[in-house]
């Protein structure tokens, strides 16, 4: 088969489209033959300094496609089935090999290019706003990168929720594009400062809850809350070399902040995690909630998808085509 692999971390130009060998189907497990690849921030982030398990390496958490084989002991799962998956690493390849746990089938009707673009993002999102930020009809949150991946499911779904959504961006234009996702106030980071700005927009009295996927923004995103206000750190985007933040701007306000990790919890917690996943495809493919794919490249020109994001432009998703 064939995949993006590299053999060193560092910039989008470590990687290499070469031949690798097939996966092998194991028992309990499933291989797919990959048409959509949603780039993740954690895998432009694990391409830079990340692990490396192998050499050559093939990074990526997400994808969706068609099952090729399935193993003698899976029973929920048939070849041919549609199915969008969630891994440790792999998915920027033609196929994958792994457990059928690890996937879910992809609702009738559904495009295979958005089905990929679900899980990890709506559902780190989700587990954002409602699980670790208890957010209720009425509070006020800031989303931090709204026009990313979690940005743009967090603003739908807190839109939803009933709550009034504030988000971050670089540019005018994206702010507005956010709107008809349910944005309530835009704050452009680069003009504006984003803590002050969400404080006059909150009446004075800080943001209830910030969701922060830059890493950079913490103690900003700290100060923009208000009594018991709740900051959900998950990523780092931002790649911050240091970015210390003074615990003791928690305790004068009596604010609580949490580090969150979805894949921890779709490893530890799949009884809860993953009918919510499957909650979250179904109301994709109904339309209640919408991906939105800012460009597809072909899974030979993994390098300068990798490099679009890093340049901040992209509005959603990047998808990659094998």
């Amino acid at each position: 088969m064939k995949a993006a692999v590299y053999y060193e971390t560092g910039a989008p130009d470590v990687f290499r489209y070469e031949e690798v060998p097939d996966p092998v189907c194991q028992p309990g497990g499933i291989v797919i033959d990959v048409k959509a690849i949603s780039i993740e921030g954690g895998d432009v982030l694990n391409r830079a300094e990340g692990e490396m398990p192998s050499r050559p390496h093939i990074v990526g958490y997400q994808c969706a496609g068609v099952i090729r084989e399935a193993g003698a002991n899976v029973t929920d799962r048939s070849v041919g089935q549609p199915v969008v998956a969630v891994m440790p690493f792999g998915s920027h390849a033609s196929q994958v090999a792994l457990a059928a746990m690890q996937t879910w089938p992809v609702p009738d009707g559904m495009e295979l290019m958005a089905a990929a673009c679900v899980p990890i993002p709506f559902g780190t999102a989700h587990e954002c706003l409602f699980e670790f930020g208890r957010l209720k009809a009425g509070e006020t949150v800031l989303i931090q990168a709204g026009a990313g991946g979690v940005g743009l499911a967090a603003v739908q779904l807190a839109k939803q929720a009933g709550a009034t959504v504030l988000a971050t961006a670089s540019s005018d234009e994206k702010l507005e594009r956010l709107k008809e996702f349910g944005l309530d106030h835009g704050i452009n980071y680069k003009t504006e400062d984003f803590v002050a700005r969400a404080r006059e927009l909150s009446g004075g009295r800080g943001v209830d809850l910030v969701v922060d996927s830059v890493g950079t923004t913490l103690p900003g995103s700290v100060a923009a809350t208000g009594y018991r206000g709740r900051v959900i750190q998950v990523g780092n985007a931002g790649r911050p070399e240091d970015s210390r933040l003074d615990v003791s701007t928690l305790s004068e306000m009596s604010r609580t902040l949490t580090s969150v990790f979805f894949g921890g919890a779709l490893m530890f917690e799949p009884q809860r995690t993953r009918p919510m996943v499957e909650e979250l495809l179904r109301k994709v493919a109904e339309g209640s909630l919408r991906v939105v794919i800012d460009r597809t490249y072909p899974l030979s020109e993994a390098a300068a998808a990798h490099a679009y994001i890093e340049s901040r432009q992209a509005f959603g998703r990047v998808v990659l085509v094998p």
